[in-house]
């Protein structure tokens, strides 16, 4: 679909200029020499874009972004200023321009603006069209990724069923917490959500917190005390880190589930309850079941529905369209004005190898809006490990290596590294080849390479034991 730009500018000369090298692009254009003219054709053909000059003859360039922001704040307008008017351009940027680009400007400079406007445009539309079709627990997720939409499907279906057991798995920071919610708020559930880090204390605290205790069981158990097993009652009981549990307590833990009965501590009473159980670890639980570690009784019925959640490097896609969504969340909460990420910065976060997923993002986003930036995030207000070129290259590269993998020649590893990558970045060649550090050429010539050779490519990741 070709987007339409705007431009208001009094000079003829630079009206052609413009115009010519846009169109060159495939963009078709709309031409105003006044602010009155541009009004008129801004609220008659809803361009997808504005150029606009300070000074006009009539109406400046001010008072025009004014009434254009009254009529529509999505369009960006991109303000053109003459060499020494910093201080109009700063005042357009406080009324919601996007960009400003003094005079003179080379036509490619102004051709970048227009791109990243027109992207982050975009991303915020994605954004806003994905909340309203969602259900109010999913306006907490945002992602576009087939990885992603799998999850919005299960927790989806998860909250139509009368499942009591979900077992939710992937690393630190990936959002297990908020899916567990999701799943309790898309179900029409009685009782609360009620949650409880099961590597926060010790065994028999623990204990008594999840059962509960009669008056005169311990020492200080002075009355009666409800658990939170108890607390749940019609609800959903989230136990977070569940990997971390004692073999004692799961033993109890699998008596609830089975049973649909438990105790309290120092009590002789069986109780009925009727609680959904989410348990969610970043811990590798087959492995704890070897090691024994883990009751293999208790993690399968903990697994009859699973969920894995994706890091946050297998979403890469999904980078700029979080972080614009924290943009607006902190915008609201620190009472900021933050209009965007600039080029270099959503080039920087699509090649990070994000070891905190996406709690490390949140983070990245709230400092650089709480102490740098005041309208466009730059690099320089960026953690300095995400802006080393060297770190980026070796975080990537320990993110796609599994522990596992055994080289047997020069060309498998390549094969893994590239293929592996091309996951993280959804197919997207350009962002591939910039993590891979070689040209998009390069890797096109490559993929070729492998094409053309399939069959011994296989037979050699299949021999190096290598999952892809």
């Amino acid at each position: 679909m070709r987007m339409t730009i705007l431009i208001i500018d009094d000079e003829k000369t630079i009206r052609w200029s413009l115009g010519e090298g846009l169109r060159n692009n495939g963009f078709d254009i709309l031409e105003a020499a006044s602010g009155e003219e541009g009004l008129q054709l801004f609220a008659d053909k809803s361009p997808d874009c504005v150029l606009l000059d300070m000074r006009l003859p009539g109406i400046d360039g001010l008072e025009v972004l004014r009434r254009m922001r009254k009529e529509n704040t999505d369009v960006p307008v991109i303000v053109m200023t003459a060499y020494g008017e910093v201080d109009k351009a700063v005042e357009a940027m406080k009324l919601g321009s996007f960009d400003f680009v003094t005079k003179p400007f080379m036509i490619e400079k102004m051709k970048v603006s227009i791109e990243h406007a027109l992207t982050t445009t975009r991303l915020r539309s994605q954004l806003r069209s994905l909340e309203r079709s969602r259900g109010e627990w999913e306006s907490n997720f945002v992602g576009k990724s087939t990885a992603m939409q799998d999850v919005f499907r299960v927790v989806r279906k998860i909250g139509q069923s009368k499942a009591t057991t979900v077992l939710i798995t992937g690393e630190s920071g990936t959002g297990k917490e908020l899916v567990a919610r999701a799943i309790h708020e898309a179900s029409s559930c009685e009782g609360p959500f009620v949650e409880i880090n099961c590597g926060a204390l010790p065994e028999p605290l623990l204990e008594s917190e999840l059962f509960g205790h009669e008056k005169g069981a311990f020492t200080d158990a002075k009355a009666r005390k409800r658990g939170l097993v108890e607390v749940a009652e019609g609800g959903t009981l989230f136990l977070d880190e569940i990997g971390e549990m004692g073999l004692t307590l799961q033993t109890r833990l699998l008596r609830v589930i089975e049973n649909k009965t438990f105790r309290r501590v120092g009590g002789v009473e069986d109780l009925g309850v009727r609680t959904r159980i989410v348990a969610a670890t970043n811990r590798n639980l087959e492995q704890a079941v070897e090691e024994g570690a883990f009751r293999k009784d208790l993690y399968y019925r903990l697994k009859v529905i699973p969920i894995e959640l994706p890091s946050l490097r297998q979403r890469l896609g999904d980078v700029a369209l979080i972080a614009n969504y924290f943009i607006e969340h902190y915008n609201h909460e620190l009472n900021k004005h933050v209009h965007r990420l600039s080029p270099e910065v959503t080039d920087i976060l699509q090649s990070y190898g994000w070891p905190g997923n996406v709690r490390e993002l949140k983070n990245v986003i709230e400092r650089a809006m709480l102490l740098e930036a005041e309208e466009d995030i730059l690099p320089q207000h960026l953690p300095v490990e995400l802006v080393s070129p060297n770190t980026q290259v070796v975080k990537h590269s320990a993110s796609v290596l599994d522990e596992s993998f055994k080289p047997t020649s020069l060309r498998v590893m390549e094969y893994f590294f590239i293929t592996k990558t091309l996951e993280a970045t959804n197919g997207n060649k350009s962002q591939a080849a910039k993590l891979l550090g070689i040209s998009r050429q390069t890797l096109r010539e490559k993929l070729k390479g492998f094409e053309g050779a399939q069959t011994g490519a296989a037979h050699v990741v299949e021999a190096a034991s290598v999952d892809l």
